[in-house]
Formats: C-alpha cells, structure tokens, sequence
C-alpha cells in the first residue's frame, strides 16, 4: 500500500491569518460597545468606582478601536476626543490640579467582555 498526502502550509497560515483579522475587528466591536453601555450621560459625576459620566455624550463617541492587523487590537477613549482626562478616571490621578478618584471603564469592560471573545476564537479557522 502506498498513500501521499499534500500539506498546504501557506493556506493555512493564509486563512490563520484571516480568522485572527476577522476575530481581532469582531472582539474590538464587541469591547467597544460594552464600554460605551457602561458610560451614562449626565451632568453629575458618577460614584468613584463606577464608570464615568459624560456630559454630553462625548465620552461614549470617543471609544474607538483599531486592528494593526492580525496580531493586536486597541480600545479605548481617542486621546484627540477627551485628552489625558480619561487617564485620571481610569486610574484615579491629577488632571488640571484636581484629584480625581478611580472610575475605571475599559478594564471592566475588558473584563466582562473576555468570556465572549473568548467564544469568537471557536472554529474560527475553517
């Protein structure tokens, strides 16, 4: 008996490649807009610990995301949109000699978020 087998490296690591970009767009969609439910429009501040306000809606258009391909996805508040502000309510900090307390939104986020992105990942590569 004789048998030969073909191995397509390059397909593979072709459609690896493909699954991760789609996946990595897909998980930073999906963190993005939970962070944006977790921002609550108001002229109060919110309680430290929990997420912060936004005035006038700002905050939540500010939370972008962006893929540099198929490696890594980032996610959080443009620094053009809201500056350095959203670094003292994430980590709690000075920003224009005020202290402000921690009122992180991206690491909750994060965190809530990973179980699902988690779930992308399955039979991703076809």
């Amino acid at each position: 008996m004789r048998c030969e087998t073909e191995f397509d490296e390059d397909g593979i690591v072709a459609r690896i490649a493909r699954a991760s970009r789609d996946i990595l767009r897909r998980a930073g969609a999906y963190v993005r807009r939970v962070a944006q439910r977790k921002v609550v429009t108001s002229p109060k501040a919110s309680q430290p610990g929990s997420p912060p306000h936004s005035r006038k809606g700002l905050l939540k258009r500010a939370i972008l995301f962006g893929s540099d391909g198929d490696k890594s996805v980032l996610v959080g508040p443009g620094f053009n949109f809201v500056g350095p502000s959203m670094s003292a309510h994430e980590f709690g900090g000075k920003y224009r000699r005020e202290r402000y307390p921690k009122r992180p939104l991206m690491g909750p986020a994060l965190k809530e978020s990973a179980p699902h992105v988690a779930k992308m990942w399955k039979d991703a590569v076809k």
